[in-house]
């Protein structure tokens, strides 16, 4: 066995318990389902469905809209939850699949992107730390997975002023400004980001636009080979809702249509596909300062809740609770 092999193996140990956590976590929120409960004032939109009553007591038969519950993590960051999540079925004639959400409060975090030893790829400019730096971590509030490979799919990358690969007009784009902002975009800007963006990075067109599915997110062969060549796999995306704030969603069993159909659930007005298969989707939240207590929110048993804490593969997304407006990241 390889030391790499043995280390992730005792990663895998050290998480059980956690991962016996995030299950209870799901199982909480799926069993207990709030109807008509309001949503937080500035908070994520409740996210419902009608079920059909069965007449009972007098009562005739009705439908009722039920939500599911939204649930504050990093408290410790401030007395507003700088990131919510949530899990719910997407497709009641498939009872099994559920899907995992997070909304990120983005006037009181930033949002950074770190590259992975292998991706992006081969590259003369500094790679950075490829992982959460120490001098971060005191207000790491989350990590989530990026997008593809570059060799799977062209799409520009820059952060830290440093354009590893230009960007690509028409791609979907998630971006930072030098005042803190963040946009999910169609990428027109050419192939070097204007001087108030701090951090982009590309993963096909968008996948949702306007509030609804794009067209082209009909057609599930344009949204990544998938492991076994099957329609339907693990996908996650990033979106941003109406009052700009990020909303991460993941699933297994997903086709690019049924991915598009949960960000519109979720009340995304853009979004953008993020990576798929397996191995990849994650978004883990931690319980306390020093990237203390991680915790994974999204229910995938091919991830460890410590993956971006050592050097990690594939680049991906860390967000901070903001002390000032438009702060570099740490690298």
């Amino acid at each position: 066995m390889t030391v790499t092999a043995e280390r992730t193996r005792a990663e895998r140990r050290r998480a059980a318990p956690l991962a016996v956590a995030a299950a209870a976590v799901v199982a909480a929120a799926l069993g207990a389902p709030r109807a008509g409960a309001a949503h937080a004032a500035g908070g994520p939109l409740p996210v419902c469905r009608r079920v059909a009553v069965a007449a009972s007591d007098g009562h005739p038969a009705r439908t009722a809209e039920v939500c599911a519950p939204w649930r504050p993590r990093d408290t410790w960051a401030g007395a507003s939850a700088p990131v919510e999540t949530t899990v719910f079925r997407p497709d009641p004639s498939q009872p099994a699949v559920v899907a995992y959400a997070a909304w990120i409060r983005t006037d009181s975090t930033d949002l950074a992107l770190y590259l992975g030893y292998e991706g992006p790829g081969p590259t003369a400019q500094p790679r950075g730390p490829e992982m959460v730096p120490p001098s971060g971590r005191g207000r790491l509030l989350a990590t989530f997975n990026a997008g593809f490979y570059e060799h799977d799919a062209a799409g520009g990358f820059y952060v830290n002023h440093t354009l590893y690969y230009p960007m690509l007009d028409g791609l979907a784009t998630v971006e930072r400004f030098v005042n803190g902002r963040v946009d999910v975009v169609r990428w027109t800007g050419g192939p070097r980001p204007p001087g108030n963006v701090v951090m982009a990075r590309q993963n096909l067109p968008l996948l949702v636009n306007a509030g609804r599915p794009t067209p082209l997110s009909a057609d599930n062969a344009a949204w990544g080979l998938t492991l076994g060549g099957v329609p339907a796999v693990w996908r996650s995306a990033l979106g941003i809702d109406a009052n700009g704030n990020l909303i991460y969603a993941a699933a297994p069993a997903q086709t690019s249509s049924t991915l598009a159909a949960v960000m519109v659930r979720l009340h995304c007005v853009r979004a953008m596909e993020l990576d798929i298969n397996p191995e990849w989707p994650i978004f883990v939240t931690y319980g306390g300062p020093g990237a203390a207590s991680p915790l994974l929110a999204v229910d995938n048993p091919n991830q460890i809740p410590t993956r971006f804490l050592t050097v990690t593969t594939k680049d991906f997304f860390a967000v901070y609770a903001s002390r000032r407006p438009g702060e570099p990241q740490p690298w």
